[in-house]
This record gives structure tokens, sequence and C-alpha cells, in this order.
């Protein structure tokens, strides 16, 4: 018996969290989600690093938790992104964001206070156990400054709601390692978008996407390609992605996407302290990559319009 939706697969957007001035745009936050879903996006996660989590007090995090429930209608799974150096913090978010409809929750390791690999299986199995939901693991140790060992994965696959991780280590060998660890019906999807195709190829189950705040369609349409065995036409997606993917690696996460989706009216481009503004050396070489995928994504969303 598998432990997983065996739907959840394809492109999840890390959504970003939009603000006017220094306050949430609750409104604007729920126009994204549902123009996510209306784009075929498979799930929704809120709260997550590309939402500026670390820099949202408890009570924002459930704003934003509610909003995406109230918006997604059950449409989508809405997973609501955990992360805290303490575990008393993150058992916390994790109850709370149960109690405000999320589906699902994205756990990552303890930032900054780099525990064993002991204590970091201790601290999501104190979330595991203070929910009912499922989980999803996060290794992203280029934020956390510290790492899921592949052991550490093989052993928390093992608590009932431990369905799968987002992995963005970028190390495509992995997925078959994870495999023999988990087992096959342990969901695996990359966290990092220029290598979420061959992170396909080598076995994942989709990608949990930065670049799918801005196209969604053209994300879901990649998946679906791979899907159905068009792997050309996936790669011709793929190619047209890949220069905008790198231009929002030119700053910290989301100041790129933010600005990106600024230029396009999607939202305001605001952040809060310490993330600042993108450079402004840096918007013209975004701007010339954002044109051609813009121009394809709208042209994709209307295509799902008339198809709906």
């Amino acid at each position: 018996m598998t432990r997983h939706n065996p739907y959840l697969r394809g492109s999840i957007t890390a959504l970003v969290t939009p603000y006017r001035g220094n306050i949430i745009d609750l409104d604007c936050f729920s126009r994204l989600v549902c123009r996510q879903i209306e784009r075929g996006t498979a799930a929704i996660v809120a709260g997550g690093s590309t939402g500026e989590a670390a820099l949202l007090a408890d009570e924002e995090h459930a704003g934003l938790i509610d909003a995406a429930a109230v918006a997604a209608r059950r449409r989508v799974p809405v997973i609501a992104g955990i992360g805290a150096p303490s575990t008393e913090r993150a058992v916390f978010l994790a109850r709370q964001s149960e109690r405000n409809g999320a589906d699902m929750l994205l756990c990552s390791a303890p930032s900054y206070v780099k525990p064993t690999q002991d204590g970091i299986f201790r601290h999501i199995k104190a979330i595991h156990d203070a929910t009912r939901l499922p989980i999803l693991l996060y290794d992203v140790p280029g934020r956390t400054a510290c790492a899921f060992a592949d052991e550490t994965i093989g052993r928390l696959s093992e608590l009932a709601r431990v369905i799968g991780i987002k992995d963005a280590t970028a190390d495509l060998t992995r997925p078959a390692r994870l495999r023999r660890l988990a087992g096959t019906d342990f969901l695996q999807f990359s966290g990092d978008d220029a290598t979420a195709l061959h992170h396909r190829v080598a076995g994942g189950h989709g990608c949990i996407s930065v670049i799918a705040n801005i196209a969604p369609a053209l994300c879901t349409r990649l998946h679906q390609r791979f899907e159905a065995d068009d792997m050309m036409a996936a790669i011709r997606l793929n190619d047209c992605l890949l220069p905008l993917i790198q231009t929002l690696s030119l700053e910290s996460n989301p100041i790129p996407v933010k600005h990106a989706m600024a230029r396009l009216g999607l939202c305001a481009d605001s952040l809060r302290l310490p993330l600042t503004p993108l450079g402004a050396t840096f918007a013209p070489q975004l701007a010339a990559a954002l044109e051609p995928v813009w121009a394809q994504e709208e042209c994709a969303g209307r295509d799902m319009d008339r198809a709906a």
C-alpha cells in the first residue's frame, strides 16, 4: 500500500508573500493562489522560504495558511512551510497550520543551531507526533547550514506520515539512493528549478518551484509533457524557462522573483529587511529574460482557459 496521494506530482509553487508596504496583502495573496490553481499548479506552498517565512510573525504565518486554504477551496493541497531553529516553535507552527486549514507540512531541518542527525530526526518526529498532517521533508542546507543525511531520511520515512521530500541540493544521484532507503512510494520533489527536468528523469515526482510564481502554466505543461513521454516538448519548455531561472538566482530568493512579479503587475515589489530590492545592475538582465517567458506563459494560460 502506498502512503501518498498518487496524483501529488508535477509543478508545485512555493508562493511569494505579497505586501502593501510592510503589511501582508492577503487579497493579493488570494488572487495569486487562484491564478496558480487556474493554470494547473498541483499544490501551493504557503509560508515557505520563498514566502519569507523567517520574517513572518506567528499570527502572519497563520493568516497566510488560512487565506491559502480559503482561496484553494480544496481544489489543490495547501502545504504549510514549517521552519524554525526551535523544535518547540516548529511544533507550534505545525499545530497552528493544521488548525488554519493546511493539508500538508513542509518541514526543514532546524536552521543555525546545527543539530546532529539524531537531533534532526527528533525535531521532525516531534512535529509528526504533534499533528495528523502528512509531512514533506525539506532539505535546503544552503539556508539551514545543516543537511538531512540519506540515512536520516530513510529513518524518517518509516514514520507513518512522512511521505516525501523537497530536495534543494541539486544532487541528481540522490533519487536512486533514496528509493533504496525509503521505497518507491516516497515522494521526491526537486527544490531546484534549473535541474527539475533532470530530477524527473532520475525518478523524481515533480518540482516545488520558484519560477512557477511567474509561469505556472508553462511549468505545469513541462511536467505534463514529461509524464506523456513527450521528452522533446519537455526539453523545449525547459530551454524556454532556463534563462529566466538563471536570472532568478542573481540575488537571494525571493528578491528577483518579487521584482519580476512586480514588473508583470502581479504584486508589489516589497520585501522585509534584511532583504532589499533587486540591484539596479541586474534589472535589465532579468527584464530581458522575463519577456519571452511571459509571452509564452500568457499564451499557455489562454489555452488552459479555453480548454476549461
